[in-house]
């Protein structure tokens, strides 16, 4: 009951985040803080996802931690690619 209680409250943060993350686009910021405050939100929402169907199916954990550890690298490396591009090094 608890633990049933612990995933639908991670599943609705990652959610929540995902919308938060979201929110920032529709501002007057630079691209480079709208990126940024996506990714990081988005990162945090589905790892945030990832742990509550963890909580949930168990028995799956292999592929969960699979999927957290590759969600973690990806948007680590994309943020990396993205701001290299942006710094205009790129471009000669």
């Amino acid at each position: 009951m608890i633990v049933n209680t612990i995933s639908y409250l991670c599943i609705g943060l990652g959610i929540v985040f995902w919308f938060w993350g979201t929110w920032p686009l529709v501002g007057d910021r630079s691209i480079l803080f709208k990126l940024h405050s996506l990714s990081v939100a988005d990162t945090l929402g589905s790892m945030s996802i990832i742990v509550g169907l963890l909580l949930k199916i168990p028995r799956e954990w292999p592929l969960l931690i699979l999927a957290l550890i590759s969600l973690s690298i990806w948007n680590t490396v994309l943020g990396y690619v993205l701001a290299y591009c942006s710094s205009g090094r790129g471009k000669e």
